[in-house]
């Protein structure tokens, strides 16, 4: 059974690709204003995950 913490685990993880994708889109993919815009995107996502596994153990 799934408890909190895996849940946020999961969801770390799943922050962690999607963030990994659309930095990989702006670096890779968009070479105008675009790409720049992705990758900082991504970087949320990063900041957003970071922020899920420090809540893990603590809900």
């Amino acid at each position: 059974m799934m408890n909190k913490n895996t849940v946020l685990a999961w969801a770390t993880f799943i922050m962690i690709v999607v963030g990994l994708g659309l930095i990989a889109l702006g670096a890779f993919k968009y070479d105008d204003v675009a790409g720049w815009g992705f990758a900082s995107v991504g970087l949320g996502f990063f900041a957003i995950a970071w922020v899920f596994n420090a809540l893990k153990g603590r809900v």
